[in-house]
């Protein structure tokens, strides 16, 4: 049995002014205050003699390593995006940014937003724009049925309101 999997598709380039914001200060953060701290806590590691068996030069290093690769993801990831600033000119669809409320089969509300793939939350409701209800969603309009498969089976639901707020 091999662990080869196929390559996933690209994620979507497009990020909320807020997500934008967020991640650069992440970016900023680990490249001005993180990083400096963990190199000198590391270089006061190296300073204490042999590193083969001192665990706090070890652990430092592999910090760092962790720290520069996320440094060079999130460069690497904010130099291709696509701020999306305000909503478009039809606001009576589903776009990018979107916040909609959906009623279930149950009746049960819920509210999300269509943001990126880099600022997807479950627990703030935003969806990723690559996710399967957000690309059934895309164009629809305030009571449309909507249709996706899920791992529990096919849900349906209505939407009830659709609002762009681009302040957050």
């Amino acid at each position: 049995m091999s662990r080869w999997r196929p390559p996933t598709p690209p994620a979507s380039k497009y990020i909320t002014p807020g997500g934008y914001r967020r991640m650069n200060e992440e970016l900023q953060h680990l490249w001005k205050v993180k990083r400096p701290a963990v190199t000198k806590s590391v270089q006061e590691a190296a300073a204490q003699g042999d590193r083969s068996e001192n665990a706090e030069y070890i652990y430092g290093k592999k910090m760092l390593r962790e720290i520069d690769g996320r440094i060079r993801f999130l460069s690497r990831r904010l130099d291709d995006m696509v701020v999306v600033e305000r909503a478009p000119d039809d606001t009576s669809r589903i776009f990018f940014g979107a916040y909609v409320e959906l009623e279930g089969e149950d009746g049960v509300c819920v509210q999300h937003r269509i943001v990126g793939p880099d600022e997807s939350d479950a627990k703030t409701g935003g969806i990723s724009i690559d996710s399967p209800l957000a690309r059934a969603l895309l164009k629809k309009q305030v009571d449309d049925e909507v249709d996706v498969q899920t791992p529990a089976g096919l849900r349906c639901w209505i939407i009830n309101k659709i609002w762009y707020d681009y302040e957050n």
